[in-house]
């Protein structure tokens, strides 16, 4: 029994010290001059629906709920929110080429659809979150718009994914 109080002390001892080490938040006072918004019309439903459920883990500012403060929980949101913004960053949007910003909206299309962003266990804990059908609706129907929007004032070329060389064969030999 001395054993396993020892074992619980010391992991109660770890505990308590990691919540000293804390990962850096995901906040700038800066205004976001690259903005989605820059590039791209987005009406203020849309708009309003995009801030709510996706800017937390897909911006340069995140509203943190309470358990980010406890550690690991603080660790595991910064690295999903360092994940997001990897795929795609809404303050960062017009610094991507033409070709990436058309397909981000593509992928927007697609995990909205698929019902697969906001990612399911983001839902657990905010599920004020969710997107209704409606909402759905207009997020997928903005991305399609805005493409056709692209589609209308820049080459084709410089929106679709560059065709990949084909391996040549190589020589035959008799």
């Amino acid at each position: 029994m001395k054993f396993y109080k020892k074992i619980l002390w010391v992991l109660a001892a770890a505990l308590a010290a990691v919540q000293f080490i804390r990962p850096e938040k995901n906040a700038t006072l800066v205004p976001a001059e690259n903005n989605i918004a820059q590039e791209i019309l987005i009406p203020a439903g849309v708009d309003s629906v995009l801030r709510r459920s996706c800017y937390n883990c897909h911006s340069n500012n995140t509203e943190y709920p309470w358990y980010a403060e406890v550690q690991p929980a603080g660790w595991w949101l910064a690295g999903h929110i360092r994940d997001g913004k990897g795929h795609l960053n809404f303050d960062e949007f017009a610094n991507y080429s033409l070709r990436r910003q058309y397909h981000k909206l593509e992928e927007i299309q697609e995990m909205v659809e698929a019902d697969k962003m906001p990612l399911p266990p983001y839902l657990w804990m905010h599920r004020e979150d969710r997107l209704s059908p409606a909402e759905k609706s207009a997020v997928i129907n903005w991305s399609i718009e805005a493409r056709k929007a692209m589609e209308s004032k820049h080459p084709a070329d410089s929106l679709r994914p560059l065709p990949r060389p084909q391996p040549s064969a190589p020589p035959q030999t008799m």
